[in-house]
């Protein structure tokens, strides 16, 4: 899926961020992320890695930012821009609705017939919807509403032979651009035995490496399921792996999405922590019948 030439729209185009906002754009981020705190972060005193003293920043990031987990809030200690400690809280009460994006799995394990089609739609929807926060984060805009409007024609009911031509330019795209690549490679390294200690069981574990990785494990993946859209087989319930990994498990899998980011953005840099959040995207909606809703990492 790779075209001849080789171009990079993350560098151009009126709905693109240009250079200096790719390089400059996640500090903004950060900038802004420092300001939640009332408007003054809070600072000690703490040796870094080289043995000099420095500020030690306690930022907030969430509950209510843009293209950001519902409900996730992450308290941050920061050592210049080095994350130096992580606290996942979720934030959250019970619903008696199931959550969205895993729903056509739970309905078939309750005893109704859920056809492979509706699931694949659902799965490909929802990769779509969080390859367009991933994109969002990263700063390339135009791309995000791209995907965001393949995923809406995918809830809407259009036939696998559509959603395939839409995706198979976008996924092209996606794939040539070296901005891209340079922006996620190396960030939140998670590998596969790592993962599936965790309890990891959806696409970061398939993917088995970094934010890029798990990326292209959703492009994967979207493609995939698109082709599956008009399956009217009854789903297999032994096959119950939603978006974010099996859902007949003994917690939702979300949760060890959740329990992955503190090792994922510690040591990382600040202006990378938005883009490894969005390449995990728990679903706190999962968690809503879950009695316990808040963790913490020392």
């Amino acid at each position: 899926m790779h075209s001849g030439h080789d171009s990079d729209d993350m560098h151009s185009g009126h709905d693109t961020h240009g250079g200096h906002d790719m390089h400059g754009g996640h500090h903004g981020h950060a900038g802004h992320a420092m300001g939640v705190v009332d408007g003054l972060p809070m600072a000690d005193r703490a040796d870094d890695r080289d043995g000099l003293r420095l500020d030690r920043l306690h930022v907030p990031l969430g509950p209510a930012l843009v293209d950001w987990p519902a409900g996730l809030v992450l308290r941050v200690a920061l050592q210049g821009d080095i994350v130096q400690q992580v606290t996942v809280e979720a934030e959250g009460s019970a619903s008696p609705h199931p959550p969205f994006w895993s729903e056509p799995w739970l309905r078939a394990l309750s005893g109704e017939r859920v056809s492979q089609g509706e699931a694949a739609r659902r799965l490909c929807a929802a990769h779509l919807d969080s390859l367009g926060r991933f994109f969002a984060v990263t700063g390339w805009a135009d791309m995000a509403a791209r995907f965001r409007r393949v995923r809406d024609r995918a809830l809407a009911g259009a036939d696998a032979a559509e959603l395939r031509g839409l995706l198979r330019p976008l996924i092209r795209r996606a794939e040539r651009s070296r901005t891209l690549r340079w922006l996620t490679t190396g960030l939140g390294p998670l590998t596969a035995e790592h993962a599936r200690h965790l309890g990891v069981t959806g696409p970061p574990l398939l993917a088995g490496g970094d934010a890029y990785d798990r990326m292209r494990a959703w492009l994967d993946a979207a493609w995939r399921s698109a082709a599956e859209c008009d399956d009217t087989e009854a789903l297999d319930t032994a096959r119950a792996i939603g978006p974010r990994g099996r859902v007949d498990g003994p917690v939702p899998p979300s949760r060890a999405l959740l329990d992955a980011l503190p090792g994922l953005l510690e040591g990382a840099e600040f202006a990378g922590a938005r883009i490894i959040v969005a390449s995990l995207d728990p679903d706190l909606d999962e968690l809503a019948h879950v009695p316990a809703v808040g963790m913490a990492h020392d």
